[in-house]
């Protein structure tokens, strides 16, 4: 009987411990469903360096490159260069077909050595001329004289009235010739002028024709690397002397190379000459080169035409144009007589200009910073009833008070964490990199703040919500 009350109690004894476990885990597992705390992730505010940086993409180019043409049309029937060729300034590079130029130079010649027969003819009308008046001249000298005398014979009345008036005669003609003598001088002298300017305008064709013969040699302007050839021999150029003409072939300096790239109107405000810059070049995968900014367009890429310019639905970059400092890839050059060119015309590369660099300054997680816009937004629909109930009489306080409710509806929070909870402090921000950003005030270094989730600290969290600290904490779906 001892027996059975002793097992009795045993088994009471055993299902009273079950149905506590039991009371137990079912208070666990409520406590658990009852905790409303987010797990997050956090971080302390401390001093850094930042770096703000502009992205841009763009092309390499020489800094100096000469696009060349022919002034003169024509058959290119020698080419003397191939394309990647080293040249001098003063090179002959290819030669165009002279010979119809030959033929117009010795027509003009011709028509020089014309003219200049035409300007001896009047030099010798005006030899000719003179020597007539000088004629002219004695004769007339004679025949005043004899009527001199015949006026005196003729007062005596040794002479007829015939004999007087004929002597009389006589003077006046050549009087009269020697007028006329005169004017001939004056046309030969002006004839001979004419023949002057004549010979002056062949000689001037001439020129210009020898001028377009010595064209059809074309010669380097410049030393360099023939970057880009277009022609080949027996092709036909157009002459850009009345048009647009043939380009030939381009020389590059490609000593001294640059990254054209295109930055936009919110950035371009940002870059200044003299930023340095971090350089990727698609061909050199592995490596960063340095740059730096050496001239920014003052014009928009994109405003061509005067109706670009007045439409505001595209996207308005500016040419940054960034200088590849030599030092930052002198290895690959080579030695000096196999020197290797490491960059091409047309390689793409992309950019990060550093405008800014601040060392040992205050920053956090940039997924710290939040804005509410929520929260604010009823703080001032409150004051702006508030505004109109108070101030009905007055437009213009209530447009003053109205501009500043607007003003404060975006506020940068972050939430600092105090024990197991969170508290909201306002903060002013300064620049930022990829991974961080500046605070200007509102926290203190060694401060902890909420990093993450970024789904928690931009909608979750709350004044006061209860955290847990985790460091490897996911968001919450």
């Amino acid at each position: 009987m001892a027996t059975k009350t002793k097992r009795s109690n045993k088994k009471l004894i055993i299902g009273l411990s079950i149905a506590l476990l039991v009371l137990v885990g079912i208070v666990v597992w409520k406590g658990k469903g009852n905790d409303k705390s987010e797990s997050v992730t956090t971080e302390k505010v401390q001093k850094r360096t930042i770096k703000e940086m502009v992205a841009a993409s763009g092309k390499v180019f020489p800094e100096a490159e000469v696009k060349i043409s022919s002034d003169v049309s024509g058959e290119v029937v020698e080419l003397f260069i191939v394309e990647g060729d080293s040249v001098t300034k003063g090179q002959l590079l290819a030669r165009i077909n002279p010979d119809a130029y030959q033929s117009q130079v010795e027509r003009g010649a011709a028509n020089v050595n014309t003219s200049k027969a035409q300007l001896a003819n009047s030099r010798a009308s005006i030899e000719g001329a003179r020597a007539q008046r000088e004629q002219l001249e004695a004769q007339l000298t004679n025949a005043q004289a004899i009527f001199k005398r015949n006026t005196t014979l003729h007062q005596e009345g040794v002479i007829s009235d015939a004999d007087y008036e004929a002597s009389q005669a006589t003077l006046r003609q050549l009087e009269a010739n020697i007028r006329a003598s005169d004017a001939n001088f004056k046309s030969s002298q002006e004839s001979a002028k004419g023949a002057e300017f004549g010979v002056q305008s062949a000689a001037a064709a001439l020129k210009e024709l020898q001028t377009s013969l010595k064209k059809t040699s074309i010669y380097a302007p410049t030393s360099g690397i023939v970057s880009k050839l277009n022609i080949k021999k027996g092709e036909r150029v157009l002459g850009t002397i009345q048009m647009a003409g043939t380009e030939i072939l381009r020389i590059a300096n490609l000593n001294s190379m640059e990254v054209q790239v295109e930055v936009s109107e919110s950035d371009i405000p940002r870059v200044a000459i003299g930023n340095l810059v971090e350089i990727d070049v698609d061909a050199y995968p592995s490596r960063k080169f340095e740059g730096k900014v050496y001239q920014i367009a003052n014009s928009a890429a994109n405003t061509a035409t005067a109706t670009a310019a007045l439409t505001s639905d595209q996207v308005t970059n500016f040419v940054v144009k960034i200088r590849i400092l030599q030092s930052s890839y002198a290895d690959l050059i080579g030695s000096q007589a196999k020197k290797i060119y490491p960059f091409r015309p047309g390689m793409s590369a992309s950019v990060e200009i550093n405008t800014n660099k601040l060392d040992g300054i205050l920053s956090v997680p940039i997924q710290a910073v939040t804005t509410r816009d929520d929260d604010a937004k009823k703080t001032a629909d409150k004051a702006k009833e508030k505004e109109e109930d108070e101030l009905k009489s007055s437009a213009e306080q209530k447009s003053e008070k109205s501009a500043s409710a607007d003003n404060k509806k975006v506020k940068e929070l972050v939430f600092v964490c105090s024990a197991d909870t969170v508290k909201i402090v306002e903060v002013t921000t300064g620049i930022q990199d990829d991974s961080y950003i500046q605070i200007k005030t509102g926290l203190q270094e060694g401060e902890e703040i909420v990093a993450g989730p970024y789904t928690a600290v931009s909608l979750r969290l709350k004044s006061g919500t209860k955290i847990t600290k985790n460091k490897d904490a996911k968001e919450k779906k």
